[in-house]
């Protein structure tokens, strides 16, 4: 079992084959010595923190700005130099995961409860690559997971119910009795619509109910998606393609 922020996954042996793949996939193209780099949270985004970690063993100069305090203190453990966001001008590329991607390469994160800082760090990225297996592809945001949304403690169940008037059924995240506290001092609800059409206008509508600090919709952040597949072979999307 691999312990995630906020979460516990289970995941067999072949997924993790799969998720490092990706992952060293993705380090390997697009971390280039003297770098800024972004490091994602997650069980696949812990991959690619141990292969960075690799690159800076043998010699490459690297600052890392970390999206948890979980990652944070993998990249600690592997040798890797890490920064705070406002010591740096920008971040040249950001190595994370995502729950769901669609054929837009919008994305949906937020499940290991980092959707705040990871959005944050996404924004100050030229460059953003996204790593999961062939199970997070879907046709339309929301068909398998739920939206996180952080949102602050104070009056959160009033901020719940302006979320279930979006047409979600929102239910507080919880970690054993309590509800699950983000880096941020944050709750955090798992908003589950039957599908997400319009996921634009579903950002917009959910970042102005008071109380709400962010939402899982990553949309025209992914620069490239970094896919393995189950058959061993690791593919790439990109806008283009």
């Amino acid at each position: 079992m691999m312990r995630q922020q906020g979460r516990e996954l289970m995941v067999t042996a072949d997924q993790q084959a799969m998720k490092k793949a990706a992952a060293e996939k993705a380090v390997d193209e697009y971390v280039k010595d003297g770098m800024t780099v972004g490091l994602g949270t997650g069980s696949t985004a812990y991959f690619a923190i141990q292969r960075v970690g690799q690159l800076v063993k043998q010699g490459h100069k690297l600052r890392c700005v970390a999206t948890s305090r979980a990652t944070e203190e993998i990249a600690k453990e592997c040798g890797i130099t890490i920064v705070q966001l406002d010591d740096v001008d920008h971040i040249d590329v950001t190595i994370d995961g995502a729950d769901e991607v669609d054929p837009n390469l919008h994305l949906i994160k937020g499940l290991g409860g980092a959707l705040l800082r990871e959005k944050i760090v996404a924004a100050a990225s030229i460059l953003e690559v996204i790593v999961v297996d062939e199970s997070k592809l879907v046709k339309h945001l929301g068909e398998k997971v739920p939206l996180p949304v952080e949102v602050v403690m104070y009056g959160h169940l009033r901020t719940a119910y302006a979320l279930k008037r979006q047409g979600c059924e929102p239910i507080l995240r919880m970690k054993g009795s309590e509800p699950f506290v983000t880096d941020n001092g944050n709750n955090i609800y798992d908003c589950k619509f039957q599908q997400i059409t319009s996921p634009f206008f579903l950002e917009s509508a959910i970042d102005t109910i008071p109380g709400v600090v962010e939402n899982g919709l990553f949309l025209n952040r992914a620069g490239a998606v970094i896919v393995s597949h189950s058959d061993g072979t690791v593919t790439e999307l990109r806008h283009n393609d």
